[in-house]
C-alpha cells in the first residue's frame, strides 16, 4: 500500500464525500422506518391487541412487498439515470411512511407497510448501484461502513427520539417525524446530486425483461444473491421480537429501551467505520468468518438469558452489534464486485429483493415459532430462533466463501486487462 497511485485512488474527493453523506442520510431514514418496528413492537402489540403472528405479518408485509418491487424494477434499473430513480422511489417511500403514521387499524397498517415497502425496498439497491458507479473497489469497504452507520445512527438518535415521541403521542408519531426529515433530504438530493448516467453509455440490445432474466440466471450472480439473502434470514427472524423479549422476559421497562438502543447505536457508529477500513485492508472473507463465529456465540447466549441488570444487557447487545455489522460490511463489499457495469442496477435490485423477501419469510416464520400466552406473558421459544440463526450463519459462511473466490478472480482479471 506504499504505491502513491493506490493512495490517490482510495482517497475520497469532496463530491464523493457529499454522495456518501446523502446516501447515508437516505439509508438512515429508510432503516429507521423499518428498525423502529422492533422497539415499538411491544407497544404496538398491546395497543392494537395483536398476537405475535399478526405482528410478524406487519414486519413481513414491508419486506415481501419490497422484494416484489425490486424484482419488478430490476429489468429497468439500468435504463434510467440513477438519480431520477432514487428521487422517484424515495418520494414514494415518504408517502408510504406518512400513511403508516395515519393508520389507526390493523388492516390500514398492513396496507401502509406494503405501500412503503414497494418504494423503500428499492432504495438500498439504487444506493449500492450508485456506490459501484462512483467509487473504486478499493474505496467500497469504507463506503459500505459509512452507509451502514445509518443503522447505528437510527439507534443513537432515531430510535430514542422515536420512543420518546411514541410514549407521549402514540406509536404513530415516529413515522410522522421520519416523513418530515426524509422530505428535507429529498430536496437536498434534487439540488446537489449530479445525474448518474455512465451506465447508459453502454449499448444494449436486450429488452428489460431479457436483461432481468439474464442477470437472474447468471451463475456467479446467483451465488451473490444467495449470500445476501442468508444475511437477513436469521436477523429478521429474531429482531422483531427484541423489545417484547427484553420487556417480558428480561424485566426491562419501556423507558429503559431508550438507553438500551442508544448504547448499541453508539457502539455501531464506532464499529462500522472501523470494520469498513479493515475490510479494505485485510481479506474480506476472513473478517466475515470471524464475525460470524462471534455472532453465533453471542446469539446463543442472548436468546437464553434470564432477568439481568440493564448494563449487562447493554453489553450483550453491543456484542451482538459487533457480530451483525462486522458480517454485513465485508459481505456487501464483496457482492458489489460481482456485477458488470451494465448489470449493476439489475443485480443490486434483485439482490436487495431476495434479501427483503427472505427476511419477510423469516419474520413470518419467527412469528409462528415464538408466542405469548397473553400480552404480558414471557415470549416463549425465543431460544429456538437463536439455534436456527446459528445454523443459517454457518451455511452463509460457505456461500460467502464462494462469493469471495468469484470476486477475487474478477479483480485479478481486471488488473491483467489494465496492465
Amino acid at each position: 500500500m506504499n504505491n502513491p497511485e493506490i493512495k490517490t485512488q482510495t482517497k475520497f474527493s469532496s463530491y464523493q464525500i457529499l454522495v456518501i453523506c446523502l446516501l447515508a442520510l437516505t439509508q438512515f431514514t429508510v432503516v429507521l422506518d423499518f428498525m423502529v418496528m422492533s422497539p415499538l413492537g411491544d407497544m404496538l402489540m398491546k395497543s392494537m391487541e395483536l398476537k405475535t403472528k399478526e405482528f410478524g405479518l406487519v414486519v413481513s408485509a414491508y419486506a415481501l412487498s419490497a422484494g416484489v418491487s425490486g424484482i419488478l424494477t430490476a429489468g429497468f434499473a439500468d435504463s434510467f439515470d440513477r438519480k431520477k430513480l432514487l428521487l422517484f422511489f424515495y418520494i414514494g417511500f415518504i408517502l408510504g411512511t406518512l400513511f403508516c403514521g395515519l393508520a389507526h387499524t390493523y388492516p390500514l397498517l398492513i396496507a401502509a407497510r406494503i405501500f412503503t415497502g414497494l418504494f423503500g425496498g428499492v432504495i438500498g439497491s439504487i444506493s449500492l448501484a450508485i456506490v459501484a458507479d462512483i467509487f473504486t473497489p478499493l474505496q467500497r469497504g469504507r463506503v459500505m461502513g459509512f452507509l451502514q452507520m445509518g443503522f447505528g445512527a437510527s439507534q443513537v438518535l432515531g430510535i430514542p427520539i422515536s420512543l420518546f415521541l411514541a410514549n407521549d403521542l402514540g406509536w404513530q408519531a415516529p413515522f410522522l417525524m421520519i416523513v418530515g426529515l426524509a422530505f428535507i433530504i429529498w430536496l437536498v438530493i434534487v439540488l446537489k446530486l449530479k445525474p448518474i448516467t455512465k451506465h447508459l453509455e453502454i449499448k444494449r440490445d436486450k429488452n428489460p425483461l431479457k436483461h432481468l432474466w439474464d442477470t437472474f440466471t447468471n451463475k456467479n450472480y446467483q451465488t451473490g444473491f444467495i449470500a445476501t439473502a442468508l444475511l437477513s434470514l436469521g436477523g429478521f427472524m429474531m429482531m422483531p421480537w427484541g423489545s417484547a423479549y427484553s420487556i417480558n422476559n428480561l424485566g426491562i421497562t419501556q423507558e429503559q429501551l431508550v438507553p438500551l438502543f442508544m448504547v448499541a447505536g453508539v457502539a455501531s457508529l464506532i464499529i462500522m467505520p472501523t470494520v469498513g477500513k479493515l475490510s479494505d485492508k485485510i481479506d474480506k472473507f476472513k473478517l466475515f468468518t470471524l464475525a460470524s463465529m462471534w455472532l453465533i456465540i453471542v446469539a446463543l447466549v442472548y436468546t437464553n438469558l434470564v432477568p439481568i441488570p440493564l448494563w449487562v444487557l447493554m453489553l450483550v447487545n453491543v456484542c451482538m452489534m459487533i457480530g451483525i455489522m462486522s458480517r454485513m460490511v465485508p459481505a456487501m463489499a464483496l457482492n458489489t464486485i460481482l456485477p458488470n457495469i451494465e448489470d449493476r442496477g439489475a443485480f443490486m435490485s434483485i439482490n436487495s429483493s431476495l434479501q427483503q423477501m427472505a427476511g419477510g419469510v423469516a419474520a413470518a416464520i419467527g412469528g409462528m415459532i415464538v408466542f405469548q400466552k397473553d400480552k404480558f406473558s414471557p415470549v416463549e421459544n425465543y431460544n429456538v430462533l437463536g439455534i436456527i440463526m446459528s445454523v443459517i450463519v454457518l451455511v452463509n459462511i460457505y456461500v460467502v466463501y464462494r462469493v469471495s473466490k468469484i470476486a477475487n478472480a474478477k479483480l485479478l482479471d481486471r488488473v491483467q486487462k489494465n496492465s
